[in-house]
């Protein structure tokens, strides 16, 4: 599975890095960034739930 952040949507609210560590970070910019390239078998629960979490649907699964 991967994911990407659309930047023009995130709002740098920081639910995909609490809920997924292993997959996003907040940027120097504020907003999150995938630190990954291809997510891993046991974070794909999570990742999935960021997905859900995310207020701006800023986050896709490619």
């Amino acid at each position: 599975m991967k994911v990407k952040v659309n930047k023009d949507q995130c709002i740098g609210c920081g639910a995909c890095a609490a809920l997924a560590s292993n997959v996003f970070e907040i940027d120097d910019t504020g907003l999150s960034s995938v630190i990954v390239d291809e997510v891993a078998e046991e974070d794909v629960e999570s990742a999935k739930d960021a997905i859900d979490s995310c207020p701006t649907s800023a986050i896709e699964e490619e």
